[in-house]
């Protein structure tokens, strides 16, 4: 037997269980890391994305050293760090301990790229729809605020709950879903290169013997997928950052998320919809990192088999 299925859960519903709670603890645990570890890039990512005008990757009016410097002046860099890790210790574990539940149920332990292509993107997506799309918004409304600090503006939320009431109060409930489309699009995008790169990467490195299953392995397929889940996922992150950023009261630039993806590249060209690439994939890449080695290491150590 393989060490994949041995780590599936063929010991009973009891040990299944447990399994699956470790691996939910240990995958939330290595997210919350991740995440505090990358935000400020991943400011610097969002301050790009709302940076209307033209550009691609991040050069021009809203270039990366320009946004940083003026996050670090305004305080802003660590602002909305707390509904971002609240929301990976719900989508994380969901997504990843479903991604190996859909892996064994579509083809077993031999599932094709195919099948790991569709039980990333489809994990992902139910991830986002269930729990990880209201502390997104509130996420990407409170590192938005950070531009209004610099303009000696009072900002529109003191925090998080400050943010889930007013946002509830003035949109209603529904409200905290804005974006959630282009969400879940970008989720399924993320997870489909994220989770199935992972996977077959660190898989095809054993399998032609370059390492073993160690820190380089799990450091090179990490490194792969993060790129994947850049490119993929880029353009749905555009327009998710911008249709979130919406407040009911402000002026509506958008009506969906295809009116703001015809008005985005009509106004700003195509390589608009990677504005941010770079940033993007320089906090993928870390987090990826932090992530994958720290979760194989805490499964290693508590009995699990390797992802």
């Amino acid at each position: 037997m393989s060490a994949r299925a041995a780590g599936g859960g063929g010991d009973g519903d009891g040990g299944g269980r447990r399994k699956t709670l470790a691996k939910v603890s240990l995958s939330s645990l290595s997210a919350a890391a991740a995440e505090a570890a990358t935000f400020p890039i991943d400011a610097v990512k969002t301050r790009l994305q709302l940076h209307r005008g033209t550009g691609g990757s991040g050069g021009g009016g809203g270039g990366v050293m320009r946004v940083a410097g003026e996050l670090v002046r305004d305080g802003g860099i660590y602002r909305g760090l707390s509904p971002a890790v609240l929301r990976h210790l719900f989508y994380t574990p969901l997504r990843i301990v479903g991604y190996e539940h859909l892996r064994s149920t579509f083809a077993g332990r031999d599932a094709g790229l195919l099948e790991k292509a569709l039980a990333g993107g489809v994990s992902g997506v139910v991830a986002q729809q269930v729990v990880a799309s209201p502390a997104d918004l509130i996420k990407v409304r409170m590192q938005a605020d950070s531009r209004l600090l610099s303009q000696g503006i009072q900002p529109r939320y003191t925090g998080i709950f400050d943010a889930f009431t007013k946002i509830v109060r003035a949109e209603g409930f529904r409200g905290l879903w804005k974006g959630v489309v282009p969400n879940a699009q970008r989720a399924f995008l993320v997870n489909m290169g994220e989770l199935t790169c992972y996977d077959q990467a660190k898989h095809f490195i054993i399998r032609k013997q370059i390492c073993g299953d160690n820190l380089y392995a799990h450091t090179l397929a990490s490194v792969a997928s993060g790129l994947s889940a850049t490119t993929l996922s880029c353009p749905a992150d555009i327009i998710k950052t911008r249709m979130m950023n919406q407040g009911k009261d402000a002026k509506v630039l958008y009506r969906n998320s295809y009116d703001c993806l015809v008005k985005t590249v009509k106004h700003e060209g195509l390589t608009a919809l990677w504005k941010g690439f770079l940033p993007t994939w320089a906090r993928l890449g870390p987090w990826q990192f932090v992530f994958w080695v720290s979760y194989e290491k805490l499964r290693q150590a508590s009995g699990i088999s390797s992802f």
